[in-house]
C-alpha cells in the first residue's frame, strides 16, 4: 500500500478565492472559470467539487473534504507535482512543524468542521500547509540546515526530493504558499493512459509520475532477477489495486466523491 502525494502551489488569498467565496457565491464560478481559460470540462468538475463543499457536514473531517477539495480546485488553475509514496506528514521530526500553518490560523471559524488534523489521516485527503514565508525558510533552511537536509532527503529519497524542492521553488518564486494532499492524482506506473484526476491531469508536473514509472519498473526487474524469472514475466501478471486506508478515528463520515474521475496522459505523453 502506498500513497499518490501531491503538492499544491496556493496563497491563502487564492484558497479564500477559489474555494471558500464559491462555497457562499457559486455564481461565480463562470467569471472565473473565464478569467482563467478554464475549458468547460473542467469547469463542471470544478462545479462538482465546490458542490461537494458544499454538502460538507461539521462532524467531518475538515483535511477529508475542504481541504482535499481545496486541493483539487487548484489543479484547475496552475501547475501541481507528485511524489509517491513521500510526505511531509509522514515525518516525526517536530522540526518541521515550524513550518506548518494550521487552517484554524486563517480559514474563518464558520468554514472550520469539528474535526481538524492539519495532516494526512488517510486517503482522500489533505495534509500539511505550509504559508509562502515558510516556504522561503524551508528552501533556505535545505540549504544551510543540515538536520533539515538530512531529514528532507530521507524523506523524499530516491530521487523524489528533486520533485518537492521543484515544488518548493515554484511555490517560492511565484508567492505562493504549498498545500500537501493524497489521491488528487493517481498515476498507473505501467501504464500511464490509464492514470487518474480528480482535478486537471494536464498540470499534473510530468516529472514525477514518470520518476514513479521508472522505479516501479525498476523493482518489477529486481524481482526477475532476483527469482531468476524471465524478462517482463512478473509485468504481465501485475494487477494495481487501490486500498482505503481508514482514518485515525474510526467515526469518520463519509463523504461525497466528487467528479468521475479521467484519463488524460495519453494525449499528454503522446
Amino acid at each position: 500500500m502506498g500513497f499518490d502525494i501531491s503538492y499544491h502551489p496556493i496563497s491563502e488569498e487564492q484558497i479564500n478565492a477559489w474555494y471558500f467565496e464559491l462555497i457562499a457565491n457559486p455564481e461565480k464560478i463562470e467569471k472565473l472559470a473565464s478569467e482563467y481559460q478554464i475549458e468547460d470540462f473542467y469547469k463542471t468538475k470544478f462545479q462538482d467539487t465546490v458542490n461537494a463543499g458544499r454538502e460538507t457536514d461539521q462532524n467531518d473531517y475538515f483535511d477529508k473534504t475542504h481541504g482535499f477539495f481545496i486541493a483539487i480546485v487548484q489543479g484547475f488553475f496552475e501547475t501541481y507535482f507528485y511524489v509517491r509514496g513521500s510526505a511531509l506528514s509522514f515525518s516525526a521530526n517536530k522540526q518541521l512543524d515550524s513550518y506548518y500553518k494550521r487552517w484554524e490560523e486563517f480559514i474563518p471559524v464558520e468554514s472550520l468542521t469539528t474535526k481538524i488534523q492539519n495532516r494526512l489521516v488517510e486517503n482522500y485527503c489533505s495534509g500539511v500547509y505550509i504559508a509562502a514565508d515558510q516556504v522561503v525558510r524551508l528552501l533556505d533552511d535545505y540549504q544551510h540546515n543540515p538536520e533539515i537536509k538530512s531529514e528532507l532527503d530521507q524523506l523524499f529519497s530516491e530521487g523524489r526530493i528533486v520533485i518537492f524542492l521543484k515544488a518548493l521553488n515554484f511555490a517560492k518564486e511565484r508567492g505562493l504558499g504549498l498545500l500537501e494532499a493524497t489521491e488528487v492524482v493517481e498515476p498507473q506506473p505501467f501504464d500511464l493512459n490509464e492514470s487518474k484526476s480528480y482535478s486537471n491531469l494536464f498540470n499534473c508536473d510530468k516529472e514525477g509520475p514518470l520518476l514513479y514509472q521508472t522505479a516501479a519498473y525498476e523493482q518489477i526487474k529486481n524481482i526477475e532477477q532476483r527469482d531468476g524469472l524471465p524478462e517482463n514475466e512478473v509485468l504481465h501478471n501485475v494487477k494495481i489495486e487501490k486500498v482505503h486506508v481508514e482514518p485515525l478515528e474510526s467515526d469518520t463520515q463519509k463523504t461525497t466523491r466528487v467528479a468521475k474521475k479521467e484519463n488524460f496522459w495519453k494525449r499528454l505523453f503522446g
